[in-house]
C-alpha cells in the first residue's frame, strides 16, 4: 500500500504542484487548504507524512501541528513554509514539532530527498 501523504497549504498552486510530483513517485496524497479540513482528514484518514505551510489564513499552522503531534508523537511533518527562520529558533522551538523544516523556495527535487528521508519506503 502506497504511503499516505498529507499536504497542507491555502496556496492551490502550491498544492497542485506538490500533488502532482508525489504522486508520480508512487504517494497517496491528501490535500487540505485550511487546518479545520487537515484535522478533518487526519481523523478519518491518518497520514504517514505531513507537509504544512507555516500561515494558514484562518489558523495558526503551529497551533495545529502541535495537536497532531500531541496524537500521534511520531508523526513526521515537513514544515514547507515561506517564513524564515533562523538556525536557533528552528532548533529550540521548531524541531519539537517539525521534523524537517524547509523554506517555499527549496527546489522539488530537494523537498522529494526530503520526503524520502522522512518517510523511507
Amino acid at each position: 500500500m502506497p504511503k499516505h501523504i498529507l499536504l497542507i497549504d491555502d496556496e492551490a498552486p502550491i498544492r497542485e504542484i506538490l500533488v502532482q510530483t508525489l504522486k508520480t513517485k508512487g504517494y497517496r496524497i491528501s490535500e487540505a487548504a485550511s487546518a479545520a479540513e487537515a484535522e478533518s482528514l487526519v481523523q478519518r484518514d491518518p497520514p504517514d507524512l505531513v507537509i504544512s505551510d507555516l500561515q494558514l489564513e484562518e489558523s495558526d499552522g503551529l497551533t495545529m501541528l502541535a495537536q497532531f503531534k500531541a496524537a500521534r508523537p511520531a508523526l513526521p511533518v515537513i514544515l514547507l513554509t515561506g517564513v524564515l527562520f533562523d538556525r536557533e529558533v528552528v532548533r529550540d522551538t521548531l524541531s519539537k514539532l517539525v521534523t524537517s523544516y524547509l523554506p517555499k523556495t527549496t527546489p522539488l527535487a530537494k523537498i522529494l530527498e526530503e520526503v524520502h528521508r522522512v518517510l523511507p519506503p
